[in-house]
């Protein structure tokens, strides 16, 4: 029968990424299993920072009587919420909710840790500030009597910290919480450690974007890109142009993304140090804004009469970039970050080279038949609106490939399997920042431990010098949406995302597949603790199970 289940499941192993895309990358073979491991000398930490030194002296930490407070030398104070946040955020997850910190003055004993005072360096601590891509993530933990200080130059560093601290203490035989005297020096590989949600293909409810951004904050990434609309519906409500998610999205009303809640995503995220990109892809995957936006997609051509079928955005209307021109600017103002992704993937050919207009249009312009000319027409005239909106822009590869002309701060993002190496060797070489995520596609499923495959991937491995190897600012782990929803989205996610974050997080160094394996299954056994539904890795049991909804 366990024969026959395994078959099974294996013949689940089929193409669910971004449509169409083909993206895998051949690794380690996932099914070797490891089992029973040894506990690491580093406990349950994930990601491993970059200096740890735990010693075997330890304390009681209580919630009676502990508290997480201000260091009075620093410059981040009672009034600034993001941290108040946190510390309750915090206070919660080593104690629970059933009291508050600092309410019981009781005496304490001599073998039991009280405080943790959190230390902002720098003038600035950037507490009303959203976070962006050169952001201090770094900060120093000194866990000892009388207390221990958390130090760090931003705030930013302080809510890693604070992740740092909640994941030293641990249940003794007895159950009493409990920490050892630890030293900690740490700061990200990679600025840019990011997850990709699809909310179009399946609209994700407002709760479960939130609950993903609080799993993401525990395993220290850093970046939210939104893929929030594609060719399947519209969800985002916009406020220039509403009749886009009143024809484009599942549902006008309930399958929408309002103002008030892409606020609330961003301001969610930012507490946690999160950054919110949103991806507004043309002029392929845009058949849900044909819904609602008349002329705005190309009519194809079936022979000599229009086949009542559309292809991606019209190039060759000025209506085109007046619509586009009106609505990143409004994006511009809804979103904070200093970043769009514009997309430019995947753009199908065959409707336009259909078009008897687009036809004339590319005879006009000396384009022949190469519509990738036309493709990087279109793409510079978006670049140039985007440009004046003040934001900066993220495209995926092919805009790259297809030798679109890109200033000179334009992020690359690679995503396809095939020729990667060369691929991340070509666009350094020509001197972009670059992101990568083609070894980290998520919606790929299979039988086994695939976490290991995406943990040991080096980012920096294809040939190139010192000089290209620093434009690489990061990767993001990609969870497209054809066969996810609510339902399973985030069990699918975690721990397999996790793998990614200590791989952005972490030294080179850390490679230690045993090592890993007990650090990350004592990891995803806290986060089921804390409300997040992982899966497991292996066989075995959690302290906590999982109490359902």
């Amino acid at each position: 029968m366990m024969a026959i289940l395994k078959f099974a499941i294996l013949l689940l192993f089929i193409d669910i990424s971004h449509g169409s895309r083909y993206n895998y990358i051949d690794g380690e073979d996932e099914n070797a299993w490891l089992e029973e491991p040894g506990d690491s000398k580093y406990g349950s930490l994930w990601p491993l920072p970059q200096k740890v030194g735990i010693s075997m002296v330890s304390f009681k930490i209580t919630g009676s009587s502990f508290q997480l407070t201000d260091a009075k030398q620093s410059s981040a104070g009672p009034s600034c919420s993001l941290l108040q946040n946190a510390y309750r955020r915090y206070y919660e997850y080593m104690f629970g909710s059933a009291r508050k910190p600092g309410y019981n003055k009781r005496r304490t004993g001599p073998s039991e840790l009280t405080e943790l005072q959190v230390w902002i360096t720098s003038h600035d601590s950037e507490c009303d500030s959203y976070p962006s891509v050169t952001s201090d993530e770094s900060y120093e933990l000194s866990v000892n009597q009388p207390y221990a200080v958390l130090k760090a130059p931003k705030v930013w560093g302080a809510l890693r910290g604070l992740e740092t601290f909640s994941q030293l203490v641990y249940e003794d035989v007895y159950g009493a919480k409990t920490i050892n005297a630890t030293t900690i020096s740490d700061f990200p590989r990679f600025a840019h450690r990011g997850l990709l949600l699809d909310s179009s293909r399946h609209f994700l409810p407002i709760k479960v974007i939130l609950a993903n951004l609080e799993a993401m904050a525990m395993n220290k990434f850093n970046v939210f890109h939104w893929h929030i609309v594609d060719d399947q519906s519209f969800p985002y409500l916009s406020r220039t142009f509403p009749q886009l998610s009143q024809q484009g999205a599942y549902h006008p009303y309930t399958h929408v993304y309002t103002p008030a809640d892409v606020k609330m995503v961003i301001e969610f995220a930012r507490l946690r140090g999160i950054r919110v990109v949103p991806e507004f892809d043309t002029p392929g995957h845009t058949q849900s804004w044909g819904k609602g936006q008349k002329d705005l997609l190309t009519p194809c051509y079936s022979g000599t009469s229009p086949s009542g079928t559309f292809g991606p955005v019209n190039p060759i209307l000025n209506t085109t970039y007046d619509f586009m021109r009106q609505f990143f600017k409004e994006i511009s103002t809804v979103f904070d970050d200093a970043y769009v992704h514009l997309g430019g993937d995947e753009v199908d050919f065959g409707c336009w080279q259909s078009n008897p207009d687009i036809q004339k249009f590319m005879v006009q312009q000396g384009f022949g038949h190469d519509y990738s000319k036309l493709e990087s027409f279109y793409i510079q005239r978006l670049l140039d609106i985007v440009t004046a909106t003040q934001k900066r822009y993220v495209v995926w590869q092919e805009v790259f490939d297809n030798a679109v002309k890109l200033k000179p701060d334009t992020v690359v993002h690679v995503w396809m399997g095939n020729r990667l190496e060369e691929e991340m060797q070509n666009v350094t070489a020509a001197g972009y920042t670059t992101i990568l995520s083609s070894p980290w596609y998520l919606d790929y499923i299979s039988y086994g431990q695939d976490w290991q495959r995406y943990y040991q991937y080096e980012p920096l491995k294809f040939k190139g010098t010192d000089a290209q190897k620093k434009l690489v600012i990061g990767g993001e782990a990609c969870l497209w949406g054809e066969y996810v929803d609510a339902t399973n989205l985030t069990p699918r996610l975690w721990p397999r995302a996790s793998a990614v974050a200590e791989r952005l997080w972490s030294a080179k160094e850390v490679t230690d597949l045993g090592d890993a394996y007990s650090r990350l299954s004592a990891h995803r056994c806290r986060m089921v603790e804390r409300g997040i539904p992982a899966e497991p890795l292996f066989t075995g049991h959690c302290p906590h199970e999982y109490k359902g909804i």
